[in-house]
């Protein structure tokens, strides 16, 4: 999917495509989410980037993971069935510390934000999301000292 600027230029997603995913390439991602189309749109969206992904339904699948492997970045959906994505998050914590740890949400109320900080999440995507938004979001996990010129914060990011 190509994308340009009025000077026919690249977009600024697809400067930040081009040196994401060869970066990804090399790490180990877990996304848990309920929603069948979300698990399937990216987990094809990240094979066709060349990249590795494991898509899981519940939490409780998504710690069985955790405890046999180890990853690299964890993205959860807020609301799952049984445990919810923010338990999840923070009970992994002890099992897996280094793994980069995303919630998205399309209940993003202030409780939520602050329980989610508590725990030491500062990554946040908000439902419904784009591509963009999600390669913004992982793009500072990988280089988070980069700015990118506000482009996380326009695509609905908070962190």
């Amino acid at each position: 999917m190509k994308r340009s600027t009025a000077t026919g230029g690249p977009a600024l997603s697809e400067i930040i495509d081009m040196n994401l995913f060869p970066e990804l390439k090399n790490l180990k991602v877990l996304l848990v989410d309920d929603d069948e189309w979300i698990r399937h749109s990216l987990g094809l969206y990240f094979e066709g980037e060349g990249c590795h992904i494991l898509t899981l339904e519940t939490a409780e699948e998504g710690m069985e993971a955790v405890k046999k492997q180890e990853f690299d970045i964890i993205i959860t959906d807020y609301r799952l069935p049984g445990m919810d994505g923010l338990e999840f998050l923070r009970l992994i914590r002890g099992i897996s510390p280094k793994a980069k740890r995303v919630l998205v949400t399309a209940y993003g109320n202030e409780d939520v934000i602050t329980r989610a900080r508590e725990i030491g999440i500062r990554n946040f995507i908000r439902k419904p999301f784009s591509s963009s938004a999600l390669e913004a979001s992982l793009k500072r996990m990988v280089h988070p000292r980069e700015d990118f010129l506000g482009h996380a914060k326009e695509e609905g990011i908070h962190g």
